[in-house]
């Protein structure tokens, strides 16, 4: 399959085709079939729908948890992390339970969203979404939903929603305060036409400087979920080409028009940069984790239980592992060590410390 980006989009592909429900699906979705705007048919339409969900951080997990509850018929969530205890202030498909697992936010949420509603297929891969993958993650989907934590990610998929075609979702909170976006390629502003460049290191607020209120997520993720159940089913009037601020401290919601702009590098020039980056390695400081995250592409899997083995052979007693991890506390480090052979590695914010720490107990 060509997932370069010249590559061909087969309009086949796409979902949106009629679903043949039956009586017990009727009764699931009664209270929202029976709104005037949505009925039968488009209840049909979502659950012939496919999605893509990009992140299931505090915004994804809510999102994850509406289009499901829908019945929205399939959702493929791609995560890179795994559970942590501060998450479960604000991202509401995890537990306790599922942090002792020590479990990926990907498969925990396939786990929960599977016990919420078993007629919808929910696939979680825990993965870092790079530009060696993304054009893959997104084959098939109707949509593209951005649960994401960085602009570098929401930019990548930006980058390749316009190269498909494929109308995505933007939303982000922090604070207070979020905003969602719903990007039409072709047809509305891109997230480049509202931002420009990506912004620089330093400039923007993080949840690591300014804190994050899970109530303020969960109204800006939920109009996110609804955006896209309109698009989906094909009712109500999107919010194309706006972009809406929610704050909860001050209780307003706006919306700002966004213009297309004919210089803008992606949906414009169709530069697309970002999709078109090269593979290899790369590290990056992760949002209020004291955390660095080693990614190298292109690298074979990496067999964890051997791994585990070997480094308690050489005399690092705290190492656990499981088929979706390996954790290891090393000279005051933690590593978590995926498949993939990507790292998260806590305890510093150093990427050079990292990389050199990564290169000496997993090897580049």
């Amino acid at each position: 399959m060509n997932n370069g980006p010249d590559a061909e989009v087969d309009d086949n592909s796409r979902a949106g085709y009629d679903h043949p429900m039956t009586t017990h699906d009727l009764s699931r979705y009664a209270r929202q079939i029976i709104f005037p705007g949505l009925g039968e048919a488009g209840q049909r339409r979502l659950l012939g729908a496919s999605v893509t969900l990009i992140g299931c951080g505090a915004t994804g997990a809510v999102i994850a948890n509406h289009l499901v509850r829908s019945g929205v018929g399939r959702l493929r969530i791609v995560d890179r992390d795994f559970i942590e205890l501060n998450n479960l202030q604000r991202q509401l498909l995890f537990d306790e339970q599922d942090m002792a697992a020590g479990l990926p936010k990907a498969e925990a949420a396939r786990r929960k969203l599977s016990r919420i509603n078993s007629q919808v297929t929910v696939e979680g891969i825990v993965a870092d979404v790079t530009a060696d993958n993304i054009l893959e993650l997104l084959a098939g989907a109707d949509l593209a939903m951005d649960g994401a934590d960085n602009f570098e990610t929401r930019f990548l998929l930006n980058d390749a929603c316009i190269h498909l075609g494929l109308p995505w979702i933007y939303c982000g909170v922090i604070a207070s305060y979020g905003v969602t976006m719903t990007i039409r390629p072709g047809e509305t502003a891109c997230l480049r036409c509202l931002l420009g460049q990506m912004p620089a290191p330093g400039v923007a607020p993080t949840c690591d400087t300014a804190g994050v209120l899970a109530p303020s997520v969960a109204v800006v993720a939920s109009i996110a979920a609804g955006e896209a159940l309109k698009l989906l089913a094909g009712f109500g009037e999107l919010n194309s080409g706006g972009l809406l601020n929610f704050d909860l401290l001050d209780n307003s919601l706006e919306r700002f028009e966004v213009l297309r702009r004919p210089d803008c590098p992606a949906c414009g020039r169709r530069e697309l940069e970002f999709l078109r980056a090269e593979t290899g390695t790369r590290s990056a400081t992760l949002c209020g984790r004291n955390a660095v995250q080693i990614s190298v592409h292109g690298r074979p899997a990496v067999n964890l239980a051997e791994l585990a083995e070997r480094l308690r052979q050489s005399g690092i007693p705290q190492v656990t592992v499981n088929p979706y991890l390996l954790r290891a506390a090393i000279d005051g480090l933690e590593l978590t060590l995926f498949p993939d052979a990507r790292a998260i590695i806590k305890g510093t914010e150093d990427e050079t410390v990292a990389r050199t720490f990564y290169a000496r107990y997993v090897g580049m």
